[in-house]
């Protein structure tokens, strides 16, 4: 519709009576309009019906970034919950973050008359690009920071960071890296800051941490890179596919994982347990997050004044093999 109304030189209130069918325009501003869209190749007839409908029972749903475990299955439980509860979903997905494609997947959605728009991408940008946007319809994102203006919905990431963390100390572990997730995603921001806290609220250095960017290859980069001074002796690992590197890493120098590096990763992939060897880890109910999200929207549709942001939720430590007692 925006692209429509700049295309024809109006606003977007006369393209929507337009497209509604509704008196009070001019033939002449019509006519611009009509042209506008047929040279942007947009198909209004299926909007104006929607548009026709006080409510279209249809919620949107926009996945920015890699389509990792979290994010998915995220999006699976948001799906399901929202079936349950009588709405349809109209899907938008994207494997890298653009800004420009962002702000179009909303203006689409919102043609669709959609009720609510519904965010799910670790990274900080995508949720400050949605902000800045005028949809006309509430907005609520999986964001683990709090981002004024937005209705969230999250898993603490910062307490399962302590979680993991507060194992390793009470292993008694006192020199405990850490490899964060990138740097432009607010759940490794989070977990990096609940590491540090915990180390230092027992004394404890929190050295600089090693990059990753979520995979299991900058997992094994950084794991060569820790390895290389052997100082460590436990390391707390942003997710589970990095932790899988900083293994295949050990493996590659001879270091022996409990005996002599333990290690705990973060999301508990179906996998995890099936490493070698299996591996300590925070698990996240990511099913429960998706049902949080639709949870959300609905008391958000309800009363937006009242609606209460969904971000309590603390993860669980799953204690396997991968992480040891130091030895004296």
């Amino acid at each position: 519709m925006f692209d429509v109304a700049e295309r024809a030189g109006v606003s977007h209130q006369t393209v929507s009576r337009v497209l509604n069918g509704l008196t009070g325009v001019a033939a002449a501003t019509k006519e611009r309009v009509e042209q506008a869209i047929a040279e942007l190749n947009y198909t209004p007839s299926p909007t104006a019906r929607a548009m026709a409908k006080r409510r279209s029972g249809s919620i949107g749903l926009i996945q920015a970034g890699r389509p990792d475990y979290g994010p998915s299955n995220a999006a699976l439980g948001f799906n399901e919950a929202a079936r349950e509860a009588g709405y349809v979903v109209s899907q938008v997905s994207m494997r890298a973050l653009d800004a420009d494609a962002l702000t179009q997947a909303v203006h689409r959605l919102v043609l669709q008359r959609v009720e609510a728009i519904v965010l799910i991408s670790g990274e900080r940008d995508g949720v400050e690009v949605i902000r800045g946007i005028d949809a006309g319809v509430p907005l609520v994102a999986v964001a683990s920071e709090e981002e004024p203006g937005l209705h969230r919905a999250a898993i603490d990431q910062y307490a399962g960071a302590r979680l993991a963390t507060e194992h390793l100390i009470g292993l008694g572990h006192r020199e405990i890296r850490h490899i964060t997730g990138p740097p432009d995603s607010m759940d490794a921001a989070e977990r990096r800051r609940g590491w540090a806290d915990a180390l230092r609220a027992h004394g404890l250095e929190a050295r600089h941490p090693l990059v990753g960017d979520w995979l299991a290859a900058s997992g094994d980069a950084a794991g060569r890179e820790l390895l290389a001074d052997r100082a460590a002796t436990a390391v707390f690992v942003g997710n589970d596919q990095m932790a899988l590197g900083l293994l295949h890493a050990c493996a590659e120098a001879g270091v022996r994982v409990p005996e002599e590096l333990s290690v705990v990763g973060f999301d508990d992939i179906p996998e995890a347990a099936y490493f070698t060897p299996p591996l300590t880890t925070v698990r996240q109910d990511f099913d429960a997050l998706g049902r949080d999200v639709m949870a959300t929207v609905l008391d958000v549709l309800r009363d937006e004044r009242s609606a209460v942001d969904r971000t309590s939720r603390v993860p669980e430590l799953v204690v396997r093999a991968s992480a040891a007692r130091l030895r004296d």
